[in-house]
């Protein structure tokens, strides 16, 4: 996300070079997904310069290649996961966590490869698995062997909630594209492990992202209190203003759970003006 274009000059400075942009990011957020990686695994020296960019404390929630998640469906994989692992050495401590997206089709028939696969991975790292069959979320004792499956090895299920973008219909271009690409499934607001990790989506109108959030406030501030440490990623369609409702959302966090450290000061996306 930190090459997103509309954000060049909006937040970051539109000067600054590819290899460059992840350090402003920063100052913005202190964790980013790591979407890239579901289409190839980095060359090293690419991860080397993440890791140049970013203070020890940074957070990357990386997902693991599509080869391994949805052509190979979790089989046969040590390969392919061996060279991706390598190659986000670099990172060290900033991986928070390898996140484990599954294709649609992946249902509660599939758990046998899961929970082998999750037993076998090398230890050194947290996993986070996001499902879309709905079965997951429709019938209870699907939800509750997956929550076994994770909880076995100690992963966490992660959250992708988007139920405030189909509270209504698509009112926008970004809007009705999410539409066709999201999953529509039930919120759930369940902790598994330690280090949660939400995915929200709103819509393109921040007035009705805020308002949709609502109910993570109160869960967020109170797994805090419980000494959990979750991730929040805030999201809109388009993602124009995506910066600024991640710092509001932080915000008010903050504003329940004051011990919360605030983020840092946004690098100025362009030279100071007089007016």
């Amino acid at each position: 996300m930190w090459t997103y274009a509309p954000w060049r000059g909006r937040y970051l400075p539109g000067s600054l070079s590819p290899r460059d942009r992840l350090r402003a990011y920063a100052t913005w957020c202190n964790a980013v997904e790591g979407n890239t990686t579901f289409y190839a695994t980095p060359a090293r020296e690419t991860v080397k310069s993440w890791a140049e960019q970013t203070t020890p404390d940074f957070r990357f929630i990386l997902k693991l290649p599509k080869l391994i998640t949805h052509e190979r469906r979790l089989a046969d994989v040590d390969d392919p996961l061996r060279a991706f692992l390598a190659a986000i050495e670099p990172l060290g401590r900033r991986v928070h966590a390898l996140w484990v997206q599954l294709p649609p089709s992946f249902g509660p028939a599939d758990l046998g490869t899961l929970a082998g696969f999750l037993r076998r991975v090398p230890n050194g790292y947290r996993y986070s698995v996001e499902v879309r069959h709905r079965a997951f979320f429709e019938d209870p004792r699907s939800g509750q062997q997956l929550e076994k499956a994770l909880g076995d090895v100690g992963d966490e299920w992660v959250t992708f909630d988007t139920t405030v973008l189909f509270e209504s219909p698509p009112v926008s271009d970004a809007e009705r594209e999410a539409w066709t690409k999201k999953p529509r499934l039930p919120r759930r607001s369940r902790a598994l492990t330690s280090h949660p990790v939400v995915r929200y989506i709103g819509r393109d109108d921040a007035a009705r992202t805020v308002a949709g959030w609502q109910p993570w406030l109160d869960a967020v501030a109170g797994w805090l209190r419980e000494g959990r440490s979750p991730t929040v990623f805030i999201h809109t369609p388009d993602n124009v203003g995506a910066l600024e409702l991640a710092r509001r959302f932080h915000d008010d966090v903050r504003a329940r759970v004051p011990e919360v450290d605030p983020l840092p000061e946004p690098v100025p996306a362009g030279p100071p003006t007089l007016f």
